[in-house]
């Protein structure tokens, strides 16, 4: 029996009142007083995109569930090519006055071509995979009972199958606290179980025994192009409890007449941090594995578990179940567009939360395009950090779905961003402050790359400090916002110094830039001044700035020439059909590829918060004519952010649609296509990529419950497909903590948890009230919105 923590139990208390207030509206099939949350399928996986993910943030795995030959691919997440590296140079800058003169004559094409030749840098590395754990079963034969399944709630991976009579069960966790890979086996029949264990890889590393209860794997990133790799890594396998025999053979170790063996692996590298390789892989890996030692199986699972639910169980969502449920997960994927799950968007809402917990965590990097999941040696864009959306985008659902403290990896990597940024900031453009362009890696490399129609866009710095404002409002933390002001000061300082006047329109705007990876013409040819995007996330960051030092009550000055230079950026245009102009001109309906992927000039939409029906209501109907415009396909991530979209215009029906075609099941996995949902739930862009995955959660946040603009809106976009069910534990900024629920399609009860003590001004439909709170307080409200009851917790 576990000890239930006190988030669960005030889930359980606002549950329970809810309930009880509601008549006990229809719930979904629960097991242990808690509805089951789990991927599971009935035959073991045959490629990577149908394995089951664990994860600590650091240390991440897929479990293929074989029964005979068992993969279980790893990956660490400091393990990159390359190394430390200041690809900016100082003659960089001198070019600029001249691309921007080609740019302001409309002379694109020119400019293209100098930005490629003098000013684009070095190409990034790749986040790269460590190695294959591979278990070879002795002795089966006619496999029976077989399933597989991952337990959101415990994140653990089970595989289950019989043989002969016998009963054999793995499971695989990833340990935060023993920062381990943990394998379990088990037989039903005493001294029946009987492998052999392997490491391998598909980087040309070294695997070797070490004794009869250790293989080690070691080796160092492969180089690339002309860069040398410099990190080193090494990952050993341990056999922990076992009650068999072990041999050694080659490579290999053989386990037999066991029936119940523990394995434990473990894996490091050189990296100390972006500047610095000189860490001791083997000694990281020696001193967890006699940490480790000093535990039992037992005692590591429970911890494993406690570690967990403390994040996770903070926040419940409940869709009632119907006759697809009891599915394997692939077939309810496939059924979904034919009939309603509703309990299917809530497993796949928790899945993100999950993905979010097991890719980013403490001291680990940030999730990248794959969260810390991949297993190609050559990834799909290198499987790095894309800053034009899909970073972004990772950390979108971090503060509302209650996960605040998974996003510290990313503060931590905006810091290091801003150090390195102020050097690309000095050689590119002789500026003050830090930039970042449209990718970055492990390296923290600013510079524009890959070409200027992608490279050139100098505003991904500017993007990511809106994360931290978020948090702050949130939380509203004042000693994180003071740590973290010079920063945000640092992006905007970089803006004061390099913004233009435009020769025709006389706004200042920023040149040289693109509207991420959208052409305006022919030949690849994206390069422009003053895009949309750039203006609308140059808005937030000086208002963000502006408002930080009020707070702080410092640089009353600088403060003062952002209010000035805020004041000359280019409003929002309204074009020729209508839409929200993506560029200075009305080039949008003339454009190459009209139905582009990107829609970033409806950031100022979501995730900002530019635009509303009361206060800009031309610009609000501009961005959903854009937003008709571009249509409704896409790859994943896209329409993970045209779910937000759809939700923010207050249209839940549009943005569940986006949402069934994004959870149409595929299993293609190379490039190009339609988005859609393989079968263990990743997103396929094509090929998998987290963010999209990550969006959609997001987007389901903003279909139940928004927070902008000093208002908390309850199931504004709620879908006609989702009419019944409750949220318990979702965030609003302001310092609120809400449980929602709702029958038919209308709101039943909120119950409103004040950790600060502010004014709450809550609307639902046509009804609003400015609720007084004090900080530890709860509210129970009705559907009108009066007060039913009140709580100090």
């Amino acid at each position: 029996m576990r000890f239930l923590n006190l988030s669960s139990f005030t889930n359980a208390i606002t549950l329970l009142c809810l309930c009880l207030f509601l008549g006990c509206a229809e719930k979904p099939k629960e097991t242990g007083g808690k509805a089951e949350l789990k991927l599971w399928y009935d035959r073991p996986a045959e490629i990577w995109e149908e394995a089951l993910p664990v994860g600590n943030g650091s240390l991440g795995a897929m479990v293929f569930g074989r029964p005979v030959t068992e993969r279980i691919q790893f990956n660490e997440d400091t393990f990159w090519a390359g190394g430390p590296i200041t690809p900016s140079k100082p003659e960089t800058k001198g070019y600029l006055p001249e691309v921007r003169k080609l740019v302001f004559d409309g002379r694109y094409k020119e400019a293209d071509a100098l930005i490629n030749k003098h000013i684009i840098g070095p190409k990034m590395m790749p986040y790269l995979p460590m190695g294959d754990v591979v278990i070879e079963m002795k002795g089966l034969d006619d496999i029976t009972d077989f399933r597989r399944e991952l337990d959101l709630r415990t994140a653990i991976s089970k595989v289950g199958f019989s043989s002969k009579g016998i009963a054999y069960k793995r499971e695989v966790f990833s340990a935060v606290e023993e920062n381990a890979i943990v394998i379990r086996l088990e037989a039903s029949k005493e001294k029946s179980l009987n492998f052999s264990i392997a490491l391998d890889n598909q980087i040309g590393a070294k695997s070797r025994v070490l004794d009869a209860n250790n293989l080690e794997l070691s080796g160092t990133a492969p180089d690339r192009g002309n860069r040398k790799s410099e990190l080193r890594f090494v990952s050993r396998l341990n056999i922990g409890e076992n009650d068999g025999q072990t041999t050694v053979n080659d490579s290999t170790i053989t386990v037999s007449g066991a029936s119940k063996v523990t394995l434990l692996l473990f894996a490091a590298t050189n990296f100390k941090n972006y500047k610095d390789v000189s860490g001791d892989p083997d000694f990281k890996c020696k001193t967890l594995l006699d940490m480790v030692h000093l535990k039992s199986f037992g005692q590591i699972r429970a911890q494993h578990i406690t570690n967990h639910q403390r994040l996770f169980e903070r926040l419940d969502f409940d869709m009632p179940t119907n006759s697809n449920s009891g599915l394997p997960t692939n077939e309810r994927l496939e059924k979904f567009q034919e009939e309603t799950d509703p309990s299917l968007v809530a497993l796949y809402y928790q899945f993100g939360r999950y993905l979010l917990m097991s890719s980013s965590r403490g001291n680990s990097q940030p999730a990248n395009l794959q969260g810390i999941w991949n297993p190609h040696p050559n990834p799909p864009w290198d499987s790095k950090y894309t800053t034009n959306i899909n970073l972004e985008m990772n950390y979108w659902p971090a503060e509302a779905s209650n996960l605040a403290e998974c996003a510290i990896p990313l503060f931590t990597s905006i810091r290091e961003l801003a150090e390195a940024g102020a050097v690309t900031a000095k050689n590119n453009y002789g500026a003050d402050g830090w930039v970042l362009h449209h990718n970055t890696d492990i390296w923290k490399t600013t510079t524009p790359l890959d070409g200027a129609a992608w490279g050139i866009w100098p505003t991904g710095g500017a993007w990511l400090t809106t994360h931290l404002w978020e948090h702050y409002l949130f939380s509203e933390d004042e000693a994180f916002l003071r740590l973290h002001y010079p920063v945000i000061k640092g992006a905007a300082e970089f803006f004061v110094n390099t913004l233009v006047a435009h020769p025709e329109y006389g706004y200042l705007v920023t040149n040289p830039s693109i509207s991420p990876e959208n052409r305006h013409m022919e030949g690849n040819i994206s390069v422009c001044a003053g895009p949309a995007m750039d203006t609308q996330l140059l808005r937030d960051l000086f208002a963000q700035c502006i408002k930080a030092s009020e707070i702080l009550n410092v640089d009353s000055d600088f403060r003062e020439l952002l209010v000035e230079t805020r004041s000359k950026l280019a409003p929002d245009k309204i074009g020729s059909e209508g839409q929200l102009q993506e560029w200075l001109d009305d080039w949008d309906m003339k454009v190459p590829e009209l139905q582009h992927r990107h829609v970033s000039h409806l950031y100022g939409l979501y995730p900002g918060a530019q635009f509303t029906p009361e206060r800009t209501p031309k610009e609000w109907n501009a961005a959903r004519t854009s937003l008709e415009i571009r249509g409704d396909g896409g790859t994943g991530w896209s329409l993970g952010w045209k779910i937000a979209l759809w939700a923010r215009l207050n249209d839940g029906d549009h943005a569940f649609k986006v949402l069934k075609t994004l959870l149409k099941p595929t299993s293609y996995t190379g490039h190009g296509g339609p988005g859609g949902t393989y079968p263990n739930l990743f997103d396929a862009c094509p090929p998998f990529q987290i963010d999209g995955n990550f969006g959609a959660l997001a987007g389901i946040n903003e279909m139940l419950l928004q927070s902008q603009n000093n208002r908390v809106l309850l199931l504004p976009a709620l879908p006609a497909e989702l009419k019944d069910g409750s949220i318990q534990g979702i965030r609003a900024r302001g310092g609120f903590e809400l449980s929602i629920a709702w029958k038919d399609g209308k709101l039943k009860a909120v119950k409103i948890l004040s950790k600060k003590g502010n004014t709450c001004n809550l609307v639902y439909g046509d009804k609003s009230i400015e609720l007084e709170t004090e900080a530890g307080q709860s509210y129970l409200l009705d559907r009108e919105l009066n007060i039913k009851t009140k709580n100090k917790l």
